[in-house]
């Protein structure tokens, strides 16, 4: 699951569910783990540089039966463009890009969560999410195998 929070406002979170290689290719991006060759979404980020193309912002811009859909906003010259794209994909290359991510007013308020009030047992709290992590560093999709 991908969890984007508000910057400002009532802070809502976005819970997005995501598949396990955009999950991954996510979490190598925010750790800054340089693969010896590039990746789909590193090769992506490197073809919009080759062509002076620039990723302005991406927004999620909508859930439709239960499948959130967003945008990739390009610049190329004095162009603009956008391109429909999955959020996780998105996500994974504005996080590579450094490019700010959004989401849409109307969607927030459809599938945004309330942030939970952080109480005194914020250690505890701690400890689930490093737990959390562990987990998912060392998940194996044999794993789950039935």
């Amino acid at each position: 699951m991908m969890l984007l929070q508000e910057s400002g406002g009532d802070r809502r979170l976005l819970p997005i569910y995501i598949g396990n290689p955009e999950a991954q290719s996510i979490h190598t991006a925010i750790e800054g783990i340089d693969p010896p060759r590039p990746l789909t979404h590193d090769l992506f980020v490197s073809v919009l540089a080759e062509t002076g193309a620039t990723l302005e912002r991406v927004v999620i811009t909508e859930v439709r039966e239960h499948t959130f859909y967003a945008e990739l906003q390009l610049k190329v010259g004095d162009e603009e463009c956008t391109v429909s794209a999955r959020p996780s994909d998105a996500v994974a290359l504005a996080v590579r890009s450094g490019t700010p991510i959004f989401a849409t007013e109307a969607l927030l308020d459809a599938a945004g969560q309330p942030a939970e009030v952080v109480d005194e047992d914020e250690g505890e709290e701690a400890e689930i999410i490093d737990e959390f992590k562990d987990f998912i560093e060392h998940v194996n999709p044999d794993d789950f195998a039935t």
